[in-house]
C-alpha cells in the first residue's frame, strides 16, 4: 500500500497503531507522518523512517488518510486548525473517545467522509479488537478502513451507539485483562514461583485461555467446565473467586468505565 497517512496526536495509541501496521509488511515507515506537540518524544520514530512534526496543518495536508488520535479534550481545536487547510477527498479516522461523528463534522465544517474507529494498544503486536462506525452516507469507506485495521488484529462493524461501550470493553479491556494476570501472577508468586516465572506462566496461560474460546468458537463456561471436576481444586478455586466478588467486580468495573467514556468530550 502507498497511501500516505498522518497521525495526529501521535501518543501511545497511533504510535501502536503505526508500528503494528509497519510490522504487517503492508506499510512502510516513511508512508506516515507523526505529529505531536513535544516532537522530540518522537525522536526513535524519525530515526526509523517516519516524518515527525509539530505542525498539525503540515501533517494533514500531506496525507491522504487523516488519523486523529489526540485526547478528547484537544479535538476541537486540532480540528480547527486543520479545517481551512484539507480537502475533501481526505477520510478522517477518529480514535478519540467518546466524540460522536457529527460532533466532528460540526467542527470541521467540511464534507469530509468520517469514519470512527476504537483500537486498543495491542495493535502494535497484530492483536487489536478494532470497533469501527460511520455514518450511512459514507458506508463505503468502511471497507478501506476495516482492511487497515484487519492488518493489525480483528475488526467489528458497529452502530455508532455502541462505541462508547466498545471503548469500555476492548480498549479499557486490555488493562483489566492486564490486572487480572497480574494478580494470576502474583497468587503464582505466593504458591513457590520466582515472579518472573510466575508472570510467564500467568500470562501464557491467559493466551491460551483466550485461544481456546476464539479457535474453537466456544462460551467460556464450555471450557470451564473441561477442567473442574467434583470436589476438585478448580471449582475450589473459582468459587472462592465467586465468593470475594470477581465477577462482579470485573463487570462493574467495565460498566463504570462506558459511564466515564461518556463524559471524556
Amino acid at each position: 500500500m502507498k497511501q500516505k497517512i498522518a497521525i495526529l496526536g501521535a501518543g501511545n495509541l497511533g504510535l501502536s497503531l503505526v508500528t503494528g501496521l509497519v510490522e504487517s509488511g503492508e506499510y512502510s515507515s516513511d508512508q506516515f507522518t507523526l505529529s505531536r506537540r513535544r516532537v522530540e518524544k518522537l525522536t526513535s520514530f524519525q530515526e526509523k523512517g517516519y516524518i515527525t512534526t509539530d505542525n498539525n496543518i503540515e501533517a494533514a495536508k500531506s496525507a491522504e488518510l487523516i488519523i486523529l488520535a489526540v485526547l478528547p479534550q484537544k479535538i476541537n481545536a486540532v480540528l480547527s486548525e486543520i479545517k481551512e487547510s484539507i480537502t475533501e477527498n481526505q477520510l478522517i479516522v477518529s480514535l478519540v473517545s467518546g466524540v460522536s461523528i457529527q460532533e466532528i463534522k460540526e467542527v470541521l465544517g467540511t464534507n469530509n467522509p468520517i469514519v470512527r474507529a476504537m483500537p486498543n494498544t495491542a495493535i502494535a503486536i497484530g492483536e487489536s479488537m478494532t470497533c469501527i462506525t460511520t455514518l450511512s452516507c459514507w458506508e463505503k469507506h468502511l471497507n478501506e478502513v476495516e482492511k487497515i485495521f484487519n492488518l493489525v488484529g480483528q475488526t467489528a462493524i458497529v452502530n455508532e451507539e455502541k462505541m462508547t461501550s466498545a471503548t469500555a470493553l476492548c480498549a479499557c479491556g486490555i488493562a483489566f485483562f492486564l490486572r487480572a494476570i497480574r494478580a494470576a501472577s502474583q497468587g503464582g508468586n505466593e504458591i513457590d514461583f520466582h515472579a518472573s516465572e510466575a508472570l510467564k506462566m500467568a500470562a501464557q496461560t491467559a493466551k491460551g485461555a483466550a485461544g481456546l474460546l476464539l479457535t474453537n468458537g466456544s462460551h467460556p463456561e464450555d471450557e470451564i467446565d473441561k477442567v473442574t471436576s467434583p470436589k476438585g481444586c478448580t471449582i475450589a478455586g473459582l468459587n472462592e473467586m465467586e465468593h470475594n466478588g470477581f465477577s462482579s467486580a470485573f463487570i462493574k468495573g467495565i460498566t463504570v468505565s462506558a459511564n466515564k467514556a461518556k463524559e471524556l468530550y
